[in-house]
């Protein structure tokens, strides 16, 4: 299992939910848990690793150490927003690309953990942030699509270097040829 990274397909796919917390399921999360902190983020969503799951893992603190806020979230639902605020985003199929986005400030979600229980947060600033950011994934959402034309206009030599290297590892045959990048 490894991040996929922009223009990858997998990024523009809707997730489809989870239907029952299985062993694969547990070990995929648990998988993407290390592979968030391998690459110091702060959350990964089932797509960004190629799979089509409504799942995604999360840490605030980015500190694998710090298990009061690592959250597994199975179909996870944003219930209520409010308020707005731009931030510095970034993103793990982005290395190194990072833009202001504006995002709700605060967030309440709703997800199962790994026991299929249901439950609810209240998040505001950085959290709501990842919640938001990790849930747009899951939809095929980008935080590219987030940025305002600016930030889109300051990016666009950064995601232009995406593409070719994506073209680059399709011609090396690390990745199949017939994958075609929905930008």
């Amino acid at each position: 299992m490894k991040i996929v990274k922009y223009p990858h397909p997998a990024l523009r796919q809707k997730a489809q939910p989870v239907t029952a917390i299985t062993a694969e399921v547990r070990q995929v999360a648990a998988r993407m848990l290390e592979l968030m902190y391998e690459h110091e983020g702060l959350g990964l969503a089932a797509p960004q690793v190629a799979l089509p799951w409504q799942l995604i893992v999360l840490n605030f603190s980015a500190d694998p150490e710090d298990k009061e806020n690592e959250f597994v979230a199975i179909n996870p639902v944003i219930l209520e927003s409010k308020g707005s605020v731009v931030g510095r985003e970034g993103c793990l199929s982005f290395p190194g690309l990072y833009q202001n986005v504006r995002r709700a400030k605060t967030v309440k979600v709703q997800a199962y953990n790994l026991q299929g229980e249901p439950y609810e947060m209240l998040c505001h600033d950085l959290p709501a942030r990842v919640w938001q950011h990790e849930i747009d994934h899951l939809h095929g959402i980008l935080f590219i699509d987030r940025m305002g034309s600016l930030g889109r206009e300051r990016s666009a030599r950064e995601l232009e270097q995406f593409v070719a290297e994506f073209e680059e590892e399709k011609r090396k045959g690390l990745l199949p040829a017939d994958l075609a990048p929905r930008l």
